[in-house]
């Protein structure tokens, strides 16, 4: 599938700062999958489609999840998670996607999960942490990225958790268990590294 032609897609699809913050995205994504020796070509799929869904009214979101046999528990939690999951299956049915790894990447970029793969990673950092994002502690999420990708995505997910407790929300499980999982792999890397 032509770049070009999925940007035109999810320009019509998108308003514009959503459209610029996709561009950002995009864009952020490339700079890691180059600093990371994967194919940023898929990587720029993954990050144009990625918000595709954003802002189609819930009712169509609902049937997407219920159509498709989409995890029902996601009508249990805020619908701001509705479109990733979504997005994926319309990447594959709209679009013709059929790499996994591209549309795993879209599904969980909101909830991260345990076990990522580096485009997953990617696709849920860039989102997060665009140049167009501004939030307390995001230049330290900024510098962890640069850093170390695995750090990031737990500090990353421990902020989610902070933000949507602080806010009195429910925290979706999927969200908790890649939070426990990125933790072990940092503490694991900082037991080899006092080791060495």
């Amino acid at each position: 599938m032509q770049i070009e032609h999925l940007l035109e897609a999810v320009r019509q699809e998108l308003p514009a700062p959503r459209f610029e913050h996709t561009l950002r995205v995009q864009k952020l994504a490339v700079k890691f999958a180059q600093r990371m020796g994967i194919d940023k070509d898929r990587t720029s799929i993954a990050a144009i489609l990625h918000d595709y869904c954003k802002f189609w009214p819930k009712e169509k979101l609902v049937s997407w999840i219920r159509k498709y046999k989409l995890p029902d528990d996601l009508l249990d939690y805020h619908s701001e998670l509705w479109h990733a999951p979504v997005g994926a299956e319309v990447a594959a049915r709209h679009f013709g996607i059929m790499d996994e790894e591209i549309l795993q990447a879209i599904r969980y970029h909101t909830t991260g999960r345990p076990c990522m793969s580096t485009l997953e990673k990617i696709i849920f950092l860039a989102d997060l942490l665009e140049p167009g994002r501004r939030f307390p502690g995001v230049e330290e999420l900024r510098s962890d990225a640069d850093r170390d990708i695995d750090w990031a995505v737990w500090k990353a997910l421990d902020h989610t958790i902070c933000y949507l407790v602080e806010r009195r929300q429910k925290i979706y499980p999927l969200t908790m268990l890649a939070r426990n999982y990125f933790l072990e792999i940092a503490r694991e890397k900082d037991l080899r590294e006092e080791s060495t």
